[in-house]
């Protein structure tokens, strides 16, 4: 009986283990993740200058305010689409404050991930949740840019608790 649960389990092991293994060994490290046919059809893995638009949120919390340059993309425009909102947010590996809307944002012409860096608003369409960047991260599959931080991104890091959030467009 302890062989077959022993065979069982290690069965069991042996596909899970290659169900999860990375099949990308013949692609380069820009290249992982993307196919031919992906390519095609998705946006520009990072927002140029070209895509920053004229519209601007306002994060109030906390009696302060952070400023951000919204990017034009169809999740983007889901998310403004959607404001005034008011959201908690909590911390999220000491790196960003995250926070889940109601309802999934567009992922229309996403990219198939980004590299996000300090003052990124974004999109993170596996968990369908919000987060701000207060410090590097790595490049992550399914992050989408919605805007920037004009500044006072310092103004998050130090919050170590949950804390409500007001967004609304400003002109």
């Amino acid at each position: 009986m302890k062989k077959r649960l022993c065979l069982a389990l290690i069965l069991v092991m042996s596909f899970a283990l290659a169900a999860c293994s990375n099949n990308d060994n013949n692609l380069s490290e820009t290249d992982k993740g993307h196919s031919a046919s992906d390519n095609s059809n998705r946006a520009q893995e990072e927002p140029t200058e070209d895509s920053i638009s004229n519209i601007r949120i306002k994060l109030t919390f906390n009696k302060e305010e952070v400023f951000i340059r919204m990017y034009d993309n169809p999740t983007s425009r889901d998310f403004l689409e959607r404001l005034p909102l008011t959201l908690t947010f909590e911390d999220y590996a000491g790196t960003e404050k995250i926070s889940y809307p109601s309802n999934k944002l567009s992922t229309e012409e996403a990219p198939l991930g980004i590299d996000p860096t300090v003052g990124d608003f974004t999109y993170y369409a596996p968990w369908g949740n919000l987060a701000i960047y207060y410090k590097d991260f790595g490049y992550s599959k399914g992050l989408i840019k919605l805007g920037k931080i004009e500044s006072g991104v310092e103004k998050l890091q130090d919050i170590n608790s949950d804390f409500t959030v007001t967004i609304e467009q400003v002109d």
